[in-house]
């Protein structure tokens, strides 16, 4: 069955712009999704994934390698002469963490079919293997054991996954888009988890009637017909890509003007985030939200749309102020731009 197309999401902007931005620029840190269930969260994840235009990997190569960046192969690629030359086009990976996958299916281990059979010593990659140049995707993410979320705070800091098992040890890059979606009801994301999600979104129910009639609508045809459904939505599609790879294209030549980072950080004092992360955060985030539109330069209204997505995660709690993350946000802005 073909994937559900993109823009044939109806509402939950904010989520579907954030999902857009890191496609743009994978450097904003990763996107985390709570709300509601059956409010959209893995189908426009997965969704995106199916929109973006394929990738050019080394041919064979198990991690997806770039022939166009020499110094992030994998050191097979990078032993290999020629290797870089050989390349095919790819589907962007959009790769699952179970919440019970055990560590070894994740980092990967000892591939003992080769090891008994033939007496070799080999590594069988693991799910971070796969989702290098792609997107990782973690439902329930505030329910993930805490061994796995040390583990992807090691590789997410570090853009590579380091194995010490079973005799082996190997390298090899695991840099990746980490998507996370969850329930709020069931339970908090650790803190240190939480601060490497570069933006954080909030989905909700739709409360009005003609938006929940044109969900209902929309998911019916698409599982009534698939293949209809999608080719109804192929040239809105095709609009979308063109767009992410234009952005794509313009972002290093989106300008960042200093009244704007000044901005962004009065913001950060105004709300008392910890450390710069949220500058740095809010200014990337800015830039892709400006190469998207078409802009040549971050603005106040970039600065404004997307700081509740940016610092919400990131607000020390108050024991003295009742109201919720956003609503602290949506004040400082008030402030700080008025």
């Amino acid at each position: 069955m073909p994937t559900f197309p993109f823009s044939a999401i109806v509402a939950q902007d904010e989520m579907r712009q954030a999902l857009l931005i890191a496609a743009i620029d994978p450097a904003v840190g990763g996107v985390l999704v709570f709300g509601d269930r059956g409010t959209g969260k893995s189908t426009a994840i997965r969704a995106l994934a199916a929109l973006l235009p394929p990738m050019r990997a080394v041919s064979g190569c198990p991690y997806q390698c770039d022939p166009e960046a020499p110094a992030a192969l994998c050191p097979h690629c990078a032993s290999v002469p020629g290797a870089r030359k050989k390349s095919e086009r790819k589907p962007v990976p959009v790769v699952d963490l179970p919440l019970g996958a055990t560590e070894d299916r994740v980092v990967g281990t000892l591939d003992l079919e080769r090891a008994l059979g033939a007496g070799i010593k080999a590594f069988e990659p693991g799910l971070l293997a796969r989702a290098n140049r792609g997107f990782l995707y973690i439902d329930e993410v505030n329910l993930l054991e805490d061994h796995l979320v040390d583990l992807l705070l090691d590789v997410a800091a570090s853009g590579v996954n380091t194995v010490e098992r079973e005799g082996l040890s190997l390298r090899h890059p695991a840099r990746f888009v980490l998507v996370g979606s969850g329930n709020p009801e069931e339970g908090e994301l650790r803190p240190q988890l939480l601060d490497r999600f570069g933006l954080a979104c909030e989905v909700a129910t739709p409360r009005d009637i003609p938006t929940r009639i044109a969900v209902v609508r929309a998911r019916d045809a698409y599982e009534r017909d698939p293949e209809g459904f999608c080719a109804a939505h192929a040239r809105e599609e095709g609009k979308v890509r063109k767009k992410i790879v234009a952005a794509r294209e313009r972002l290093a030549e989106v300008a960042v003007p200093d009244a704007a980072l000044e901005r962004a950080a009065a913001l950060c004092l105004a709300l008392g985030t910890d450390g710069l992360r949220g500058e740095l955060t809010l200014m990337r985030t800015a830039r892709a939200l400006a190469a998207l539109d078409g802009d040549a330069a971050v603005t106040d209204d970039h600065l404004r749309r997307i700081a509740p997505a940016a610092l919400r995660h990131r607000l020390r709690r108050n024991p003295l102020d009742e109201s919720g993350s956003t609503a602290r946000v949506e004040r400082a802005l008030a402030e700080v731009f008025a």
